[in-house]
């Protein structure tokens, strides 16, 4: 018998990211047929978004080792009402992308805002990287951000919203944060 439903989880992930705001676009699922190991991949942007510059990626990674032990203490209960086992999380990150930047912002002030606005809920991690194509080509310069998160299988299980509702919410603040910067670092040519 599964006790989770990782497919109806994501569906529910994808609900909650329209009321919050956003656009759902794409969604990709991916298993390794050797290991099992899956991956649910969401392309998004909020509302306010539609033609960029602002795209958020949602992956999900299911360990199935985790499903399967969580799976296995579910078993060993005698109670159904019992509160289900702790410590069996799935990784959830949060990836925001922007187009190649004209113009690069100060990463520790930017980081600095961003934490303010994500908040503790949702940590961020901001990284910018220097690519060039060819040694006559200009750099191109990229800014991400990166939230990792931890997805606990008991509240997937007990269908608990009201964290993920929050996180989704500091998702729309810090989405539409860049999308207001985003114009001072990108000049169109």
């Amino acid at each position: 018998m599964a006790f989770i439903d990782v497919a109806g989880f994501v569906s529910d992930m994808k609900s909650h990211a329209v009321e919050h705001g956003f656009h759902v676009h794409d969604e990709r699922h991916f298993v390794e047929t050797y290991s099992l190991r899956q991956m649910w991949e969401v392309d998004l942007h909020p509302e306010e978004a539609c033609d960029g510059p602002i795209d958020l990626h949602l992956s999900l990674e299911v360990d199935p080792r985790a499903l399967l032990g969580f799976e296995d203490e579910m078993g060993k209960l005698d109670d159904p009402d019992q509160d289900p086992p702790l410590g069996f999380e799935f990784p959830l990150l949060f990836t925001w992308t922007l187009p190649p930047l004209s113009s690069r912002p100060d990463l520790l002030v930017l980081a600095t805002d961003l934490a303010g606005v994500g908040g503790s809920e949702l940590p961020l991690e901001v990284s910018a990287i220097d690519s060039t194509v060819s040694v006559i080509d200009a750099p191109e310069h990229r800014l991400s951000i990166v939230a990792r998160l931890s997805v606990s299988l008991a509240d997937i299980y007990i269908n608990d919203d009201s964290a993920f509702c929050s996180v989704l919410k500091h998702c729309s603040d810090v989405s539409l944060f860049l999308l207001q910067l985003a114009p001072t670092w990108i000049v169109e040519s």
